[in-house]
C-alpha cells in the first residue's frame, strides 16, 4: 500500500542549506527524496559528479562521487566522476553520450561546485533542471542532468581559475562529504519505501539559534 502527502507536488526550489547547519545533510536527503520520489517515478538514478582534483575548489564533485561510490555500491544507482576516474571538460561530452545509449533512460542527478557571494559561501542547493558546468569560468559546455545540486566553495566575479585553485580543501572537503551523505540518505530511503513515505527528521534550529 502507498500512502502518499495531500499535496503531491514537488518542493519549492531552490532548496538551500548552510554546509554547517547541524542537520545540512537531512534537509539535502529530504529534497532529493521529494523530487526523485515524484520525478524519477521508478526510473534508475544516475549521479554525474563534475569537476576535478588538479584544482581544490573543483575537486568538490570527484570527492562527493568518491564518497558515493562506497556507500551506494550495493544499489542500481550509477556514479560518474571520482577521483580515480572524474568527469570534467574534456570527456564530459563522452560521459553524456554513454548515458544517452543507456536503456530505459535514467534519472540524472548532477553534482558541481561553483563560485559565488561571499556570505553565500558553504551554501549547498538543490536545483530542479540540468546544471550548466563551465559557466563560472566562461566554459561552454553541455546541460547536464534532470536536477543538480552545487555547492559555493569561494568568491566569483574576478580570477575564477585562481580563485578556485586556491580554495581551502577542509571546507570542500566537508561539503561534499555533506551532499554525498544527503544524496545517500535520499536514495536509499527511496529504494527501501516499496512506495510508502518515509519520515524524515524534523529540523530543528541549533540551540541559541532563531
Amino acid at each position: 500500500m502507498r500512502f502518499l502527502r495531500q499535496d503531491e507536488h514537488l518542493p519549492r526550489y531552490p532548496i538551500r542549506v548552510a554546509y554547517n547547519d547541524p542537520n545540512a545533510a537531512g534537509v539535502l536527503a529530504q529534497g532529493v527524496w521529494e523530487t526523485v520520489r515524484i520525478k524519477a517515478r521508478d526510473r534508475n538514478v544516475a549521479i554525474i559528479c563534475v569537476g576535478t582534483d588538479r584544482s581544490t575548489g573543483d575537486a568538490l564533485g570527484p570527492l562527493v562521487g568518491s564518497r558515493l561510490a562506497e556507500t551506494l555500491q550495493s544499489t542500481e544507482v550509477q556514479i560518474f566522476g571520482t577521483l580515480d576516474e572524474p568527469v570534467h571538460a574534456i570527456n564530459l561530452t563522452e560521459t553524456l553520450t554513454r548515458l544517452d545509449r543507456m536503456s530505459p533512460a535514467p534519472f540524472v542527478i548532477a553534482v558541481d561546485a561553483c563560485l559565488g557571494q561571499v556570505n553565500s559561501i558553504g551554501q549547498i542547493s538543490l536545483h530542479d533542471g540540468p546544471l550548466r558546468p563551465g559557466a563560472g569560468v566562461n566554459k561552454q559546455l553541455p546541460a547536464v542532468g534532470d536536477i543538480h545540486i552545487t555547492g559555493i566553495v569561494n568568491v566569483g566575479g574576478y580570477m575564477e581559475y585562481f580563485v578556485l585553485q586556491n580554495t581551502r580543501l577542509q571546507l570542500v572537503f566537508r561539503m561534499a562529504r555533506i551532499i554525498a551523505d544527503g544524496l545517500a540518505e535520499g536514495l536509499v530511503r527511496r529504494l527501501r519505501a516499496g512506495g510508502e513515505v518515509l519520515p524524515f527528521p524534523v529540523r530543528r534550529p541549533a540551540p541559541g539559534g532563531p
